[in-house]
């Protein structure tokens, strides 16, 4: 019986990586420049799925569009998928499109970089209620994802985002934020009439430590400060620090600067109330949510169904850096609540799941089964493999340990049955799948370009230069693609 590996050393390795974002992007492009195909050992075809017409993932429907990297980003994976040695095919679902079984008939690896596009869940009473928002869907919404609802209930003056992540930070600003300031992004026009539209006046941002403790990055905290006619809003009682937080401001730089920045502003404010903006953002520590209460007085005497306010349970720092409760509950009433908690990832076909961590379980990268065992041939990298945690830099560490993990195993990869690459071109065809491709990301990206340059303003608007306007169907997406 013939070695598994010895197929695969006669012709490229076929290598299937199943989501587009950085994640799988970082993945194709160190598998490329690994000394094992550098020096000629091993030859690689790659083909990155993407449910998505598009590519990028959770850069191009996860990352506020006013984010100062985002630019950068985008930019660097554009070079990586344009060199051509990386055969990209979007608007392809795992598990409805193709299958496991499809996949391992075409490839001899398969690697899930899928991500995480799920709020992780917040339970407290009153959750549910009509104004309570997953942090995550708003951000879908606003970034013109093509699978959300094109409306968006912006009807709140006084809102509520739970969190202290950049995630929190990125709904809060683009909540409070007056929609002008957002048109040089590519925010789409059903976005910018929402937003423009919105009677919003206070948008309180509450974490459950302190100011030492907060989970966002200083260059997502500076950008609060650059938004036009809002005021940034701090309480002198949230400003506890304990042993571990002075050990932290003064061991890490990130921390120190932070917490220098917050504290400059709670002194900056008072001075500066003369003319107070149209618009508020609360940062508040030390809360930990309780409840999301509704009206019970809406005429008839029985609960309206829609959120009236929030109550908070007062913190205390333990002298760790952890909180512990104190008993005293504060009570904002406000009638929009968003969680900004976390992502979560979800469940793949035919793979292990696990629900808790919202991860498909893995040593290393490597797959495994019910009983612990890697699966041969599938892999896993980005948010499906270690969680929802980290910016995009530790992607590329994740990506680096996944490969190293399938090169090592290719002398046992279970060799694919037909590892012609356009067979998987003919399979798709013959299902009827509209599958996107590089070139027809290079028409959406002109086509995008071009709406933005053909756009003209109103009123305080008409001077703006807009790089691009976002498509937000899918069917629209799919027709410039392929036309």
């Amino acid at each position: 019986m013939s070695n598994p590996g010895e197929t695969t050393t006669k012709r490229p390795l076929r290598v299937a990586i199943v989501g587009a974002g950085p994640a799988g992007v970082y993945a194709a492009d160190i598998l490329t420049k690994s000394n094992e195909v550098k020096g000629g050992d091993v030859e690689v075809s790659i083909d990155l799925f993407e449910a998505y017409p598009a590519p990028y993932g959770l850069i191009r429907y996860g990352v506020a569009p006013d984010h100062p990297r985002i630019k950068g980003i985008v930019n660097a994976l554009h070079k990586v998928l344009d060199r051509g040695d990386i055969r990209f095919l979007g608007n392809v679902t795992y598990g409805r499109d193709l299958t496991l079984h499809d996949f391992r008939a075409f490839y001899d690896a398969v690697i899930f970089s899928t991500g995480a596009i799920k709020d992780a869940d917040l339970n407290i009473p009153g959750v549910d209620l009509d104004g309570s928002f997953g942090g995550a869907d708003f951000v879908s919404w606003y970034d013109g994802h093509p699978d959300v609802p094109r409306d968006w209930p912006l009807d709140a003056k006084e809102i509520a985002v739970i969190g202290n992540g950049n995630v929190a930070l990125d709904v809060a600003r683009m909540l409070v934020k007056h929609a002008d300031e957002l048109l040089t992004t590519e925010i789409p026009d059903n976005v910018y009439q929402g937003l423009k539209n919105s009677p919003v006046t206070d948008v309180h941002v509450f974490g459950r430590r302190g100011p030492a403790q907060v989970k966002f990055t200083p260059l997502e905290l500076r950008e609060l400060s650059h938004m036009r006619d809002v005021d940034i809003v701090l309480y002198p009682e949230d400003f506890e620090f304990d042993e571990a937080s002075d050990e932290a401001i003064r061991s890490n730089n990130q921390i120190k600067t932070m917490v220098n920045t917050l504290t400059n502003w709670l002194v900056e404010e008072h001075a500066e109330s003369d003319q107070p903006s149209s618009r508020r953002l609360h940062l508040h520590f030390l809360h930990s949510p309780v409840e999301i209460y509704e009206d019970h007085n809406p005429g008839n005497g029985s609960g309206s169904g829609k959120v009236a306010g929030i109550k908070f349970e007062r913190m205390q720092l333990d002298g760790t850096g952890n909180v512990k409760g104190t008993g005293e509950i504060v009570d904002y009433p406000v009638q929009a609540v968003y969680r900004a908690i976390g992502y979560h990832g979800s469940p793949l076909d035919e793979l292990e799941y696990d629900a808790k961590r919202g991860v498909v379980p893995n040593e290393g990268g490597r797959v495994l089964d019910a009983d612990g065992k890697p699966v041969p041939g599938i892999y896993a990298t980005g948010w499906i493999k270690r969680g929802p945690v980290g910016l995009i830099g530790h992607t590329k560490g994740d990506a680096l340990e996944t490969i190293g993990m399938l090169l090592e195993d290719r002398p046992g990869l279970p060799p694919a049955q037909n590892p012609d690459p356009q067979a998987i071109i003919r399979l798709l065809e013959e299902r009827g799948i509209e599958y996107t491709t590089w070139e027809g990301w290079i028409k959406l990206d002109a086509h995008e370009a071009a709406l933005g340059a053909e756009w003209t303003g109103q009123e305080e608007a008409d001077d703006v230069v807009r790089e691009r306007i976002k498509v937000v169907p899918r069917e629209e997406m799919i027709k410039i693609s392929r036309a």
